[in-house]
């Protein structure tokens, strides 16, 4: 089944900063569980999402090298938080805060993906968008997308290299600097 593309509208959706959209995956990233909240916000039925690539709610502005990042750590058995703008089906934008997990077999296999999301502050928002303009910018200079993954991944190795830290660093500073903004 084909699904119709959805284009941006520049309408955002917020949700409660004390809940959670929660979406479990398959291990190639294909949807097996969302929550009500999810199904809500991404402004899709469960019958429209069970079966399908989690990239249905990927925006065209959320630059490719942090799903690289996301997928490197997670084929790797490693957690990964990081802020994501998505898509939802009516062509409204969304923030989250997600922290995705691998899950596991009892042998250690990994069985699928789960991913809990939160609600951005918006200091966050406006910390974490100059950088993802700069990474799309650059993915935006090559023709080949494996060129553009590679070009943006280069970049933001660079930009995590000259502020002395890393991309966990630079995630969980974001998140200090906007809770001390909001004390």
């Amino acid at each position: 089944m084909r699904a119709a593309i959805v284009r941006p509208t520049g309408v955002e959706r917020t949700f409660d900063p004390g809940s959670f959209l929660v979406s479990k995956t398959d291990p190639k990233g294909v949807i097996t569980y969302a929550n009500g909240l999810f199904l809500e916000v991404a402004a899709y039925s469960e019958e429209q999402v069970l079966g399908r690539p989690h990239n249905l709610i990927r925006h065209p502005d959320m630059p490719r090298c942090v799903f690289q990042l996301l997928w490197d750590r997670l084929n790797n058995g490693r957690e990964v938080f990081a802020y994501v703008l998505n898509l939802a089906g009516d062509g409204a934008h969304y923030w989250v805060f997600a922290h995705v997990t691998p899950s596991f077999d009892r042998t250690g296999r990994i069985v699928g993906h789960h991913s809990n999301r939160r609600a951005t502050d918006p200091g966050a928002v406006r910390e974490i968008q100059p950088l993802y303009g700069r990474l799309l910018a650059e993915e935006k200079q090559h023709s080949r997308p494996s060129e553009a993954m590679a070009g943006s991944s280069a970049l933001l190795d660079k930009i995590l290299a000259d502020g002395s830290h890393s991309y966990d660093e630079f995630v969980w500073s974001l998140a200090g600097r906007t809770a001390q903004a909001t004390r």
